[in-house]
Parts: structure tokens; sequence; C-alpha cells
């Protein structure tokens, strides 16, 4: 994942360009742990982690580290706070961040990921239609999903960004 995070971040900065990680603390590169949702973690798998970004952070002076949530609990860019053999470990290039605030770091633009949702529903169906009989083996779910979203106008699909998007840049302003 971290390869394609970075090849993924190049695109959208310039050569030598920083990214503020927070409070002005300016970084040339970051790592990124991708996690789906804010519990997928149990505390050995957390203190793990968190020794691997010490480390990675002992060995590069101008990088952070960062625990990317896609369904966090709330809207966030903070420093992640884990116990390690007991004892309480933090430190600000460690950080906790959920999907909008990773976009918003990595576009400059605040409600990014919001933009991405707006439009996927559309790329999504586009794909299906044109795809769906050559790759895609039959799958009731697609039927459903897709007999669900034509009788409410995308309600469907509006509704599962808010349950997991809610607090997020640009959903609760926009919806």
């Amino acid at each position: 994942m971290e390869a394609y995070v970075y090849i993924g971040i190049r695109k959208f900065r310039k050569a030598g360009q920083s990214i503020d990680v927070a409070d002005g603390d300016n970084v040339s590169r970051v790592f990124v742990e991708m996690k789906n949702k804010h519990n997928t973690m149990n505390a050995a798998a957390s203190g793990k982690t968190y020794i691997r970004m010490q480390s990675q952070l002992l060995s590069d002076d101008d990088c952070a580290c960062f625990l990317v949530e896609v369904i966090a609990k709330q809207s966030q860019n903070i420093a992640w706070a884990v116990s390690v053999d007991g004892q309480q470990k933090k430190h600000k290039r460690i950080r906790r961040v959920s999907i909008d605030k990773f976009y918003e770091l990595v576009t400059g633009q605040e409600d990014a990921f919001y933009q991405l949702c707006v439009v996927l529903p559309d790329i999504i169906e586009k794909v299906v239609s044109n795809t769906a009989s050559n790759v895609i083996p039959k799958d009731t779910v697609i039927d459903e999903l897709q007999a669900i979203t034509s009788k409410e106008s995308g309600a469907f699909a509006l509704a599962l960004y808010m349950l997991g998007f809610g607090s997020y840049s640009g959903f609760s302003a926009n919806i």
C-alpha cells in the first residue's frame, strides 16, 4: 500500500513541495498504513504498527507516518497515542488520520474526498454497465443495488455515505 499511496501523492505534489502534517510541521514524505475501519486493529497489532512507524521516523528525519482510516469515528488528523509495553506513546509525526483529512493533505482541497464520493456512483454505474456481462459473474447483489438506487434516485448511495462519512469535510455542508 505504501508504494501505491506514494505514487498517488506524487501526482498532486510538485517536486520539492512539502506536506504540512499539522501545526506547520512540514515533511517531504508520508508513509501510510491504511485501514478500512477504525476498529480493525487489536492492541497488539496497534503496538506493532506504531513501533514500525517509530522505526521509520528514526531512519528518516523528513517524513511522517499516518494510520489512515477510511471509516473513522470522526474527521481527524491527530497525533496517534498507543500503549506499547504498558506505556503510553505519542509522537507528533505519527498521526491518526481520517480519509477526508488524508485527501485534503494530499490534494490541498478541503473537500476532495467528498468530491470523489459525489462522482463515484456515476463512475461505478458506467463501469458495471459496460463490463457486467463480460467480466462480472452473475451477482444478485449488483442487481439489488441497481434496483434500489434507481427507485430512490441515488438515496441509497447517499445513505451509505452519510452513515460512514457524516462528520467528514464536505458531507455535512453539502448534504
